[in-house]
């Protein structure tokens, strides 16, 4: 039997000039602005305009474009060996991004001229929310019945408490801490990408689940030597009027930095390196994190 394994992430421009029709993209879809579908496209052109700017300054950090294809090319790649040296089945894994290339519709293309036997979706968010998988399942759905596909077709939901991604997580805080200055007080960050607060309240499990994420790595921790910590969860990554969950990471680092204590931050949410870690993560905050007094800021690399 042949297995098709789709992991799928946000997407990100790969040059300059992609990076408008990519905010455009992304702020289109009406699992992010619920507005009816003139409205919205008007919206997302008027947003997209106004932070072109803001968002060519981030990627020039990282060289003009996202390295979110790059590595998750990589994770396909390393998880179609890893399946395959199993034995049995035959797996072949694919890349769909759902903002920008390769589309829903490319990479099913890709998939169906595999001639797979079934097909397996694969969420690179860890915890569900209706604004990542659910969007990502709603086009797949969306070009599936465009196509009339008959292959069977099973989703990932998502993995908060997956034993081996909190495994991962686990190591990878250990391993900062050991870097850290002997007695150093330290308080661990778990900061996850914020939705609004309109979103948590019609239902969407996503809050609950980075929360679960969190306390599972925390318990984890407590059962290796020197692993406890104090810690909380917060979010990062607010843009708009809108009230949004948190605590906000950017307070939760001031308030390390009136306490007096060093910062451990782990991006929760994320198995790749994108722009969300390297530059708000690695840059914008550590910035704030030396204005602000915070004696040692160490950031978790993500699992991927």
């Amino acid at each position: 039997m042949t297995t098709a394994v789709v992991l799928y992430n946000l997407g990100g421009p790969d040059k300059p000039d992609d990076i408008r029709p990519f905010l455009f993209n992304l702020f289109n879809d009406p699992m992010i602005i619920g507005l009816p579908g003139p409205l919205r496209w008007m919206l997302a052109k008027l947003i997209s305009g106004r932070r072109e700017k803001t968002a060519r300054e981030i990627y020039a950090n990282l060289g003009g474009g996202s390295p979110l294809l790059a590595n998750t090319r990589a994770q396909a790649e390393a998880l179609e060996t890893a399946l395959n040296a199993e034995g049995g089945d035959t797996y072949k894994c694919f890349v769909a991004m759902r903002y920008w290339h390769p589309y829903v519709d490319e990479a099913m293309d890709a998939v169906l001229a595999s001639s797979p036997d079934r097909i397996v979706l694969m969420p690179l968010y860890p915890q569900f929310s209706t604004t990542t998988v659910g969007s990502m399942k709603r086009v797949w759905d969306q070009a599936a019945r465009k196509r009339n596909l008959s292959t069977p077709v099973s989703a990932v939901c998502c993995y908060p408490t997956d034993p081996g991604f909190i495994a991962a997580v686990a190591d990878s805080i250990l391993h900062a801490v050991s870097d850290l200055p002997e007695g150093l007080p330290y308080r661990i960050l778990f900061s996850a990408h914020g939705l609004p607060k309109k979103i948590i309240a019609k239902g969407d499990p996503y809050q609950r689940q980075v929360e679960q994420t969190a306390n599972a790595v925390m318990s984890a921790l407590s059962e290796r030597p020197g692993g406890g910590a104090d810690w909380l969860c917060c979010y990062q990554s607010r843009v708009g009027p809108l009230e949004w969950i948190g605590p906000a990471t950017e307070d939760e680092i001031k308030r390390a930095g009136t306490d007096g204590v060093g910062i451990v931050l782990v991006p929760i949410a994320f198995v790749s390196e994108h722009s969300e870690t390297l530059v708000e993560l690695d840059i914008e905050y550590r910035e704030l994190a030396d204005h602000a007094g915070v004696k040692t800021y160490a950031r978790v690399p993500t699992v991927g």
